[in-house]
C-alpha cells in the first residue's frame, strides 16, 4: 500500500487518511452502477493508503454494506486490516425505496448494528452514527445506546451526522464523540458560523461529504446533461433550471483559477476543503478509478493565501443558488435549524 498522510479523527477518534472514500454512489441515488468497477475503486483506494470507507445501512438498503464486504474480502490482507468503516444508521425505508423517517431508539440502534455487522462481515464497526436526528428520541438516548455497543466491543467510536451545535454539546455530554459528518464544500458553508467552532472547542473532527456538491462543482457536469430517472439530482434544487445555470457560472469562475494552477476544478475544490483545517477529512464520492485518481491529486495542490482569496472572490460564501436538499429533506436536518 502507498503511504498517505494520516491524523487522528478528532481528539478521541482513530487515525484516518487525509481523504476518505464515500461509497454511497456505488449503490444508490446517482443512476446506474458498475459493481466490478466499484470493487476495483475500493481496492485502488485502499492501495493508495485511504483507510476510511464511509457507508450507510440504507444505501441501496444493504447493498452498499454487502459491496464493501466483497471488496474487503477480496482485498490484500494488509489493506483489509488497515480499513476502517464509518456507518450511518437509522433511516427507515419503504419497499418502493422511499424514506419514511428515522429511528434512534436504543433497541433500534442495537438492531441496526447487528444487521450491519452481518452484512459487512466484520466483528466491529469503527465509527457508528445515526444519519439524522430522530426528533422523537433525545440524542442522549441514541448516543448512550452506541456507547453500550462500544463497551461491548461491537463499535469503536461514536460519530454524529448533520446535527446542530446544541445537539453536538448534548451528545458530547454522554460519551466521547470522534467526529461530525456533515456537508461542507465551497458552496455549502453553513457549518462555519456555529457548528465548526463548537466541534473545535470540543475536539470533535469533521468528515465532510458533498465536497464536490454531488458533482456540481466537479468540473465534469455540463449545462445540457440529462440525468437518469431516479438520480437524486433530478430533485435537488441546485440542479434545477436557472439555479443550475447560476451555479455552473460559479464553476466557470473556479475553472479559471484551477487553470492558472494547472489543476482540475475538482482538485481545487477538494484542496479548498483540505485547506480549512487538518481536523476536516473530505469524503470523496468516487465511483470509478479515474475519478479517484483525480481526487487524490488534490493532496498535491498547495493553496497560497492569494489562491484562497481568489477562490473566495470567485465563489463567495452563500453564492450558490438553491438549497442543499428539497424542502422535505431539509426538514430533517437538525444542522440547518
Amino acid at each position: 500500500m502507498t503511504a498517505l498522510r494520516t491524523h487522528a479523527l478528532g481528539s478521541t477518534g482513530p487515525q484516518v487518511s487525509a481523504l476518505g472514500l464515500g461509497c454511497m454512489g456505488m449503490s444508490a441515488l446517482y443512476g446506474e452502477t458498475d459493481r466490478a468497477e466499484s470493487v476495483a475503486t475500493i481496492h485502488a483506494a485502499l492501495d493508495t493508503g485511504i483507510n476510511l470507507l464511509d457507508t450507510g445501512d440504507f444505501y441501496g438498503m444493504g447493498h452498499n454494506e454487502l459491496l464493501i464486504n466483497e471488496a474487503l474480502r477480496t482485498a490484500p490482507a494488509a489493506a483489509r486490516e488497515q480499513a476502517l468503516t464509518s456507518v450511518k444508521f437509522g433511516a427507515l425505508r419503504t419497499v418502493e425505496g422511499g424514506f419514511s423517517g428515522y429511528d434512534g431508539r436504543p433497541a433500534a440502534v442495537k438492531n441496526f448494528a447487528a444487521y450491519s455487522l452481518q452484512r459487512l462481515g466484520l466483528d466491529h464497526i469503527d465509527v457508528y452514527r445515526i444519519a439524522r436526528l430522530d426528533p422523537d428520541v433525545p440524542i442522549e438516548e441514541t448516543v448512550g445506546a452506541i456507547a453500550e455497543l462500544v463497551d461491548a466491543g461491537h463499535v469503536r467510536h461514536i460519530g454524529l451526522s448533520e446535527v446542530g451545535a446544541e445537539t453536538i454539546r448534548r451528545a458530547a455530554s454522554v460519551a466521547p464523540i470522534s467526529d461530525l459528518q456533515i456537508e461542507y464544500s465551497l458552496i455549502s458553508r453553513s457549518i462555519e458560523a456555529e457548528i465548526l467552532p463548537v466541534c473545535r472547542e470540543l475536539g470533535i473532527g469533521v468528515t465532510a461529504y458533498g465536497v464536490l456538491s454531488r458533482g456540481l462543482i466537479s468540473g465534469h457536469f455540463t449545462r445540457d446533461r440529462k440525468l437518469a430517472a431516479g438520480d437524486f439530482r433530478t430533485m435537488s434544487p441546485r440542479f434545477q433550471d436557472e439555479n443550475l445555470q447560476h451555479n455552473l457560472d460559479l464553476v466557470d469562475a473556479l475553472r479559471e483559477i484551477a487553470g492558472q494552477k494547472d489543476v482540475t476544478v475538482a482538485q481545487i475544490a477538494i484542496a479548498w476543503v483540505l485547506a480549512q483545517g487538518a481536523d476536516i477529512v473530505p469524503l470523496i464520492g468516487a465511483r470509478r478509478r479515474d475519478r479517484l485518481a483525480e481526487a487524490l491529486g488534490s493532496l498535491d495542490v498547495e493553496l497560497t493565501a492569494a489562491d484562497l482569496a481568489g477562490i473566495e472572490e470567485a465563489v463567495p460564501a452563500g453564492a450558490a443558488a438553491g438549497a442543499r436538499y428539497p424542502d422535505s429533506q431539509m426538514a430533517h436536518l437538525d444542522s440547518e435549524r
